[in-house]
């Protein structure tokens, strides 16, 4: 249960479902309610089976290209810091129109909600906490920000415009501080010869 939850509260920062809630309100605003539905559907499914296939071949990826995991932590730490500054300055999440067909798979599945932070994240909790920790954990955020996504009218309502911004801009705060730690880790392996 521990692992889990370790390999759960970095995914939830990374997936940052509060942080999307404006946009998917933006991107979903008029249309019908069965329509939504079936969008949130299409991103969960779409987002889940990317994160899951990412981190099934990540690992081997990164060995066939000669990449070790102490390699892919400093530079996963770099990206994942990099982003949650991104956020940290940005004032919204971009936006753009989009086809109401393709809505749940791009941008919602990806890369809003399995994106560069989440992919990035996933691969090294496998190298730490192995498949099975990492792939419950992914599934399960994946799947409260399906249900953040089903009542995001309500919330929304009820944080406010403010509130949800605020919420974003201090999971983009956690995610820095996790980037930070994964660099000092990933350093401390190449100085210490452990690669």
């Amino acid at each position: 249960m521990e692992e889990f939850l370790l390999c759960f509260v970095p995914l939830f920062v990374a997936v940052d479902a509060v942080g999307v809630l404006p946009m998917f309100i933006g991107l979903t605003d008029g249309i019908e309610p069965h329509k939504t539905n079936r969008i949130i559907y299409q991103s969960i499914m779409t987002a889940t089976l990317v994160a899951l296939a990412f981190i099934a071949i990540g690992t081997a990826t990164l060995k066939l290209l000669g990449i070790t995991m102490t390699d892919f932590m400093v530079a996963g730490g770099v990206l994942l810091f990099i982003i949650s500054i991104s956020d940290l300055l940005t004032t919204e999440k971009a936006q753009r129109k989009v086809d109401p067909e393709l809505l749940g798979a791009v941008p919602l599945g990806v890369p809003l909600l399995a994106g560069p932070a989440v992919l990035t994240t996933s691969v090294l909790l496998v190298n730490e906490y192995g498949f099975l920790q990492t792939a419950a954990a992914i599934t399960a955020n994946i799947f409260i920000a399906g249900i953040m996504f089903r009542f995001a009218k309500f919330i929304n309502h009820l944080l406010g415009n403010a509130g949800v911004r605020i919420v974003s801009k201090i999971t983009s705060l956690l995610l820095a501080a996790i980037g930070v730690m994964i660099v000092r880790k990933g350093i401390t392996s190449l100085i210490s010869g452990d690669i």
